[in-house]
């Protein structure tokens, strides 16, 4: 079985936009016919750049191998141009492609791949969402404490037994800073009123976005204490574990980290250093299915649990099930919301949720389908944002 060709899609996401503006999916195809899809998580360059250089490394590592080679195909991508280093860009391109192979080996052998990934633990996953506003309401909900608390009634009356927001203020290319009192007045107020309306129905994720010192952050922490969050999500830039392990000793919340890092390197230095209780590794930026799976393995080692990130498309979503699915040290998986709206679409046939959890999908491969005429039906411009972006000037 050889790799014959690729193709890429890139999809802008249409109002309500959740999961980011666009998501690039890729299809990969052996000279016997069988058809693997994958999603890049790559948001350091444009989109269209980015499918390029999909195209790249394909042609350079790809064509022609062996699908199933996973471990051989990764060495030499890490490799690739002399690096043999955590390259976000290159391991988000490395991520797609390796998914996809996967998925071509699941269908080759005809079972799902937590199967080939050691094989099922659970059979259905507990899901969190973020909150996010109503048909038609504001996004001024993001602010408003009274509302968002609301929110998390409804999801909870749903099925949902957690949910994540982030009130802590915006994030700029010049932090870590000091959150000032009114940050710190906000986020409180969230978690109170967060606290009282679900009671103990529902695990409170408070995330921020790294952009806050370690003094900062612990200062903060000490505001959300007694409400007890599940986790205090990325407290500190990930760059410097050694900071983000400061927070994790002065605060009892667990700390959760991982969506901006990749390969098992950056992961080996937060679990050495005992930055972190919760790991969010996402599987369209971290290295692929199998570079995830070593890193929980890692973190099983050290206690540590594992709740795969979520902000992008479908493709990423089905990747972490199967790896949620395959590990003991699993804790969370993230939903955008019930898997419905455009994500669905996306899909020939959508992931399943109920009752707040996703049931594990029991057909060869990945066990999703893109729908390509939906795919193609709404193209992101070439002119577009990139898929997120912090502020050009500094906030405090």
């Amino acid at each position: 079985m050889k790799l014959d060709s690729v193709r890429v899609f890139v999809v802008g996401n249409p109002p309500p936009g959740w999961g980011g503006r666009y998501f690039i999916f890729l299809k990969l195809t052996t000279a016997c016919g069988i058809e693997g899809v994958g999603e890049v998580y790559a948001a350091t360059f444009g989109p269209h750049v980015v499918a390029g250089m999909i195209e790249d490394v394909f042609a350079r590592r790809f064509a022609g191998q062996d699908p199933r080679q996973i471990e051989a195909l990764w060495r030499r991508v890490h490799g690739s141009g002399y690096t043999l280093r955590p390259d976000v860009s290159l391991m988000g391109v490395m991520s797609g492609l390796e998914m996809a192979c996967w998925d071509i080996a699941g269908k080759a052998a005809g079972r799902p791949v937590c199967d080939l990934l050691g094989g099922r633990v659970r059979e259905r996953l507990r899901t969190y969402t973020y909150i996010y506003p109503e048909e038609g309401e504001s996004e001024a909900i993001y602010h408003d404490a009274e509302r968002s608390a609301e929110r998390a009634l409804d999801y909870v009356a749903q099925g949902f037994t957690a949910v994540k927001f982030d009130p802590a203020g915006a994030y700029s290319a010049f932090d870590p800073r000091q959150p000032d009192l009114a940050s710190l007045e906000l986020s409180e107020r969230f978690v109170k009123l967060m606290r009282q309306a679900v009671g103990t129905r529902a695990d409170l994720l408070f995330g921020t976005h790294g952009q806050f010192t370690p003094a900062g952050a612990i200062r903060l922490a000490k505001r959300l204490e007694p409400y007890d969050p599940l986790w205090f999500e990325e407290p500190v830039p990930p760059e410097m574990p050694e900071e983000m392990a400061r927070v994790a000793r002065a605060t009892s919340i667990p700390v959760a980290t991982g969506e901006r890092l990749t390969t098992k390197y950056e992961f080996a230095r937060v679990l050495a250093t005992g930055a972190a209780a919760i790991l969010q590794m996402n599987l369209g930026r971290v290295g692929g299915l199998l570079e995830a799976r070593k890193i929980a393995a890692m973190a099983e080692a050290h206690y540590v649990q594992v709740a795969p990130h979520l902000y992008c498309g479908p493709v990423v979503g089905a990747a972490n099930i199967h790896l949620a699915a395959s590990i003991p040290n699993f804790l969370i998986l993230e939903s955008i919301e019930r898997w419905g709206g455009f994500h669905a679409e996306l899909l020939k046939t959508p992931i399943r949720w109920e009752d707040g959890h996703v049931l594990v999908p029991t057909a060869p491969g990945l066990g999703v389908e893109l729908d390509e005429a939906v795919a193609l039906a709404h193209p992101y411009p070439a002119d577009g944002r990139l898929h997120l972006e912090m502020a050009d000037e500094p906030l405090g």
